[in-house]
């Protein structure tokens, strides 16, 4: 069961929003942004806004009242993954009304699903969506910044100031547990050259803490930002949370970040904690640049220990100039932090080369080449078994697909309709840095002389 603070019920003459999220209800629930959409979308007089999840009716009918998707006049489909591209084009096909896309997918690419909707919106919507929901016809949405149709040229990515936080939200069962989701920041003041919040969610920017939402209709929180720890006032913020009584849950946890008192408080809410440090090897710590060092990670195991009784890693596979030696140093690491606690979750995914970043032009598999990629990843799977570390690994295929789908041109979208995705390694292969770029379009506002200076400096320095 949820609590809904926003549902409305139609009347007659009211703009009718479908917002589809092309996966799993406990996704969309735990996505603070589509709680944003829903609750604004909700506060205009005469327009009502419904969700749509792949497994409640199939995606076809809402989740408030089961109205059918064709009875609405606006579809919005927020896309976090690529893989949702699929059941989200078979819903669009079926769709008579206006269709615009958007989230992190879109913003970094949109040209394999251009043929399936009429608008893509690149940036952050809030302080757009009541112009949007008012529009008609892409005619009356071109000219909204960030629109971007198939009359555009280029487009300019909007970002907002955040401010006030919601204050009701809906509460339900979903990837954090049931809690009420504390959206801290947006962007991130790391330089990690495989992440594309660096780009598409500059600049950085916090929430303060009078911002925040005092009395909340849960007992548990789930603070979300990229990087929460980074929060300047992270420590005085969840601990005003803990002292009301609030169990308090953080999205991930930097490990340079993780000291005694940080621990302490999150130990009272949580038996787990959760590290990314994306790989073992201090020379591809540098090529990503993470900024941390494999005594960082261990130093965070030691705090933990005692505290929580799992702690789970998340590492990258993949990387420029990657070899099995590298690779070994995970599982080394792994072994490490069990020393001090005692139950290790791993989880282990191949890089996607994505856009907009220093590693765009990279090709999928690391300069090893995928055969390579698969040796690695048995190896850390067989290893890892040995000593009872429960181990996930990214379908390297998946990931594949994925790379295709992030940095491909409008040709892919043949892919939706029965085109092999061989037809399509192209965009596996490296790219040539002078080239065009299929996501050239979009303005995120940085330079692309920037990314390739720190491109040939990764590929000439390490």
């Amino acid at each position: 069961m949820e609590f809904n603070p926003f549902a409305k019920k139609y009347r007659k003459g009211m703009k009718r929003v479908a917002l589809l999220y092309p996966n799993k209800y406990v996704g969309m629930v735990s996505n603070v942004g589509l709680q944003n959409i829903y609750a604004s979308i909700n506060k205009i007089d005469d327009a009502i806004c419904e969700r749509f999840c792949l497994d409640v009716f199939d995606g076809l009918r809402s989740v408030e009242t089961a109205t059918p998707l064709n009875e609405f006049d606006l579809l919005l489909v927020s896309f976090q993954y690529e893989m949702d591209y699929f059941a989200a084009v078979e819903i669009a096909k079926k769709f008579k009304g206006l269709k615009i896309a958007g989230g992190p997918c879109v913003m970094e690419n949109p040209e394999p699903i251009k043929k399936y909707f009429d608008a893509f919106f690149i940036g952050e919507v809030e302080n757009s969506l009541a112009d949007i929901v008012k529009a008609k016809s892409v005619e009356e949405l071109s000219g909204i910044p960030g629109i971007y149709t198939k009359k555009e040229d280029r487009v300019k990515r909007v970002y907002v100031k955040i401010e006030k936080h919601i204050e009701k939200e809906i509460i339900a069962d979903g990837a954090f547990g049931r809690c009420f989701l504390i959206e801290i920041g947006r962007g991130c003041i790391r330089k990690c050259r495989f992440c594309i919040v660096r780009q598409i969610y500059s600049p950085p920017r916090w929430r303060k803490i009078e911002d925040l939402p005092e009395k909340l209709d849960s007992e548990k929180i789930a603070i979300i930002a990229p990087s929460p720890t980074d929060h300047p006032r992270i420590l005085d913020l969840i601990q005003n949370f803990a002292e009301k009584g609030y169990k308090i849950s953080l999205s991930s946890v930097r490990a340079d970040s993780l000291n005694d008192e940080l621990a302490e408080i999150l130990s009272k809410s949580t038996r787990s904690i959760t590290l990314a440090p994306e790989t073992a090897s201090q020379k591809l710590l540098d090529v990503v640049n993470k900024g941390l060092t494999d005594e960082d990670i261990i130093e965070a195991a030691k705090v933990a220990e005692n505290r929580f009784e799992k702690i789970k890693l998340y590492y990258l596979i993949g990387l420029p100039n990657e070899t099995l030696e590298d690779v070994k140093k995970i599982v080394e690491q792994v072994m490490n932090v069990k020393k001090f606690v005692k139950k290790v979750e791993i989880s282990v995914n191949p890089l996607v080369p994505k856009p907009h970043t220093p590693f765009q032009w990279l090709p999928f598999g690391g300069t090893s080449g995928v055969a390579e990629l698969k040796k690695k990843a048995n190896f850390i799977i067989k290893e890892c078994k040995k000593s009872g570390i429960d181990v996930e690994v990214g379908n390297i295929k998946e990931f594949a697909i994925q790379t295709i789908l992030s940095r491909g041109d409008e040709s892919v979208s043949k892919i939706f309709e029965g085109g092999r995705f061989k037809e399509f390694d192209r965009f596996l292969n490296s790219i040539d840095v002078d080239s065009e770029l299929p996501w050239d379009f979009i303005d995120h506002g940085y330079s692309k002389q920037r990314l390739k200076k720190e491109f040939f400096e990764v590929i000439e320095n390490f």
